[in-house]
């Protein structure tokens, strides 16, 4: 525990989803001052995102669904073009994302490299999300993916050309910022 942060109070404010808490704390400025500090929290745990990528194709495979929001925040749609993803629950970051993957695009990865990890929204959000990549081929397709009935994901699969994903950044059809995050890796270190 930091020694700049000190009498730390934590209270429930919702757990219907997932959980939110504020958390009361004194914490010492840089000038030797300690100020109490108010900040809330929202703790729906940790997560993985993976990049299945084809080189001799120069294809990756995406996703698109609903993001509910998204959408109350001025995407009309409330679709997004994303990487596969999933909370890890139970299992640990790599189990997580090859059943994720197999769920939501139909391919069944058995190798996958981790690249990097990172917090995606620090200033409210406890998740750690981390990041992926994985060759596929179409002899990994075991389904036609589409994410779990009972989890009520309507996820359509997508298979895109490298190049025109790339410039749906661009263009502002990909906005999420994992898949920005996956999407640069892989034109960094010519995946495609």
């Amino acid at each position: 525990m930091s020694a700049k942060i000190k009498n730390i109070e934590k209270t429930l404010l919702s757990d219907n989803w997932y959980t939110l808490n504020k958390y009361s704390f004194d914490y010492q400025k840089p000038n030797g001052d300690w100020e109490r500090q108010d900040r809330e929290a929202y703790d729906r745990g940790n997560g993985s995102t993976i990049l299945l990528y084809n080189a001799q194709k120069s294809s990756v495979i995406l996703t698109r669904q609903f993001r509910l929001p998204t959408f109350v925040n001025g995407n009309a749609s409330g679709l997004l073009v994303e990487t596969c993803a999933g909370l890890l629950d139970q299992d640990n970051a790599e189990d997580c994302i090859k059943r994720e993957a197999e769920e939501e695009t139909g391919y069944k990865i058995d190798s996958v490299r981790k690249i990097f990890e990172a917090y995606m929204s620090p200033g409210s959000v406890t998740e750690i999300l981390y990041f992926f990549i994985a060759e596929y081929s179409d002899a990994m397709k075991v389904s036609e993916g589409g994410g779990l009935e009972h989890e009520q994901e309507n996820i359509e699969v997508l298979e895109l050309d490298f190049n025109d994903a790339y410039k749906m950044i661009e263009s502002g059809e990909i906005i999420d910022g994992k898949t920005i995050m996956l999407l640069q890796y892989a034109k960094l270190n010519n995946l495609c």
